[in-house]
């Protein structure tokens, strides 16, 4: 429902000095700008008619300026009744007033002006299905500080939301499979305890059999411990696959549109210094006097030398977060087929450690001393879980003051050594001797699991690999994993040997 979108008449406000030239191209320079913004926006007088209506408005909207300008139909896109919107409130400061009676949303106050606020909120009438929108008003203050009027800007969200409603549900399908696969594993502790308490009642001369079951079920329990873990890594991999990639979309084509806006201030800055060169060439004194004076008013100079160091920045960040998603894919590796291949361990763990980042950056400075090593035959994901348990214990370990964490690689003939080495707390020999027995833990209760280092010594093994630790009370832990650059076949060459641990 576009009403003549093109057919734009002046966007200006009527008061007693409309008849001024320099107000009127004041006016006339402010409703082109603001036509030029990419944000939906329009303004509200004190009497609630709409005096301004942008571009952007329009687009998202689907009414033209020409329908709604010197109208109060500002309810119109939105609602199906006549009612206010949020401009209407904060122009006559009736917010926390009305919230209840108009609003499902939480409506907080926002930190961008004074007297402004902000809501997310659903509009069904919008778009085919309804858009989520985030609503920004603020009031508009002329010098006496009295208000003049209301300003209301718009963001569609619907993407962002939808986002979030597919983790949770696929944050709440993985809770329900852990509960499924807790009470499987529950239920088949109950049968065995039950078996074990029958066999202890029949016979007293099975104690000796008695004695081998509670062995074995021992080591069913570590089975079924190792089990869900691989499950709960798979699902948890899957799922951080599935959000980098989500995030992958958006944050590639708003690089591509970064990049075009940069190409446009350069062309915008170029057309500055024309008109800047064409001053001499104005004869009026007037109009040199108006130039000068908005020259002064938008502090043009800083803004030369401000916007290409925001755009700087801004670009920055856009790369950093391309480089942490990709990262995550790369730790993930839910593409991956799962077979022995030839990896560089230095960027899986490079990928590792920007994952875990925010387990160290607060408790120590991680220096990484790369050695010159070639590829080796393994499994990437798995080695990379191994390095990022050693790393996340060795900040854990790490005492009140800050501490150091140093990964070092070096290759011992046919073998790569990985050193993961903190200054923190340390440990006793005796906690050294129990250190990679499942779930045996140091930490507080339901603050560890004690499968880690069970897990990590496994999966080293099935490398055929070795991990050592040395470590003593208040100078610091040294863990080494020894992998064989290549992979030794079975005997048989028909495959690789067993994947067990």
């Amino acid at each position: 429902m576009n009403h003549d979108p093109d057919h734009r008449p002046a966007q200006t406000q009527s008061g007693p000095d409309e008849n001024d030239p320099e107000v009127a191209k004041v006016r006339l320079e402010f409703a082109r700008f603001l036509d030029c913004s990419p944000v939906p926006t329009f303004i509200l007088d004190t009497t609630h008619t709409i005096t301004h209506w942008n571009r952007a408005c329009e687009h998202l909207l689907g009414f033209s300026a020409a329908f709604m300008l010197h109208s109060k139909n500002q309810w119109v896109p939105f609602y199906h009744h006549h009612r206010p919107v949020l401009a209407d409130l904060v122009l006559h400061n009736s917010v926390n007033s009305e919230i209840g009676n108009l609003f499902d949303a939480n409506i907080n106050p926002s930190f961008l002006a004074r007297g402004a606020c902000e809501f997310d909120g659903f509009f069904e009438n919008l778009g085919k299905n309804g858009l989520w929108l985030h609503c920004t008003a603020a009031p508009l203050l002329n010098e006496q500080n009295v208000v003049t009027g209301a300003i209301q800007t718009l963001e569609d969200i619907t993407e962002q939301k939808e986002a979030e409603k597919a983790l949770r549900l696929a944050h709440s399908d993985l809770e329900i499979l852990v509960g499924q696969r807790t009470a499987q594993l529950a239920e088949a502790n109950g049968k065995l305890e039950q078996d074990i308490r029958e066999r202890e009642m029949i016979e007293s001369e099975l104690i000796r059999r008695n004695s081998e079951l509670t062995i074995l079920n021992s080591q069913l329990l570590k089975a079924q411990a190792l089990v869900v873990q691989s499950e709960k890594l798979a699902s948890i991999g899957q799922l951080a696959a599935g959000v980098a990639h989500e995030i992958n979309n958006p944050i590639g084509y708003i690089f591509s549109n970064f990049t075009s806006l940069e190409k446009y201030i350069v062309q915008l800055f170029d057309m500055i210094k024309t008109f800047e060169h064409s001053e001499s060439h104005i004869v009026s004194s007037e109009a040199l006097d108006a130039i000068a004076k908005m020259k002064e008013k938008i502090e043009l100079e800083y803004l030369k030398e401000d916007i290409p160091e925001l755009m700087a920045q801004s670009s920055e960040g856009i790369a950093r977060v391309r480089k942490i998603v990709q990262d995550l894919k790369d730790f993930s590796r839910v593409d991956s087929d799962q077979e022995w291949q030839w990896s560089n361990l230095h960027q899986g763990m490079d990928s590792t450690f920007n994952i875990v980042n925010n387990e160290i950056k607060y408790r120590a400075d991680l220096v990484r001393d790369y050695g010159n090593i070639p590829e080796v035959e393994c499994l990437p994901t798995q080695i990379n879980q191994v390095i990022m348990n050693l790393v996340i214990n060795a900040a854990h370990a790490i005492g009140p003051e800050r501490g150091k964490i140093t990964v070092r690689t070096v290759q011992k003939n046919d073998d790569v050594c990985i050193y993961v080495e903190d200054n923190g707390s340390g440990m006793s020999k005796e906690t050294v001797s129990k250190i990679f027995d499942p779930f045996f833990t140091t930490k507080p209760i339901g603050k560890g699991t004690g499968l880690g280092l069970s897990l990590s010594y496994g999966i080293i093994k099935k490398h055929d690999g070795n991990i050592e630790v040395q470590s003593e009370p208040g100078l610091g832990t040294c863990f080494c994993v020894t992998l064989p650059i290549k992979h030794h076949y079975a005997e048989t060459g028909e495959g690789y040997l067993s994947d067990g641990f």
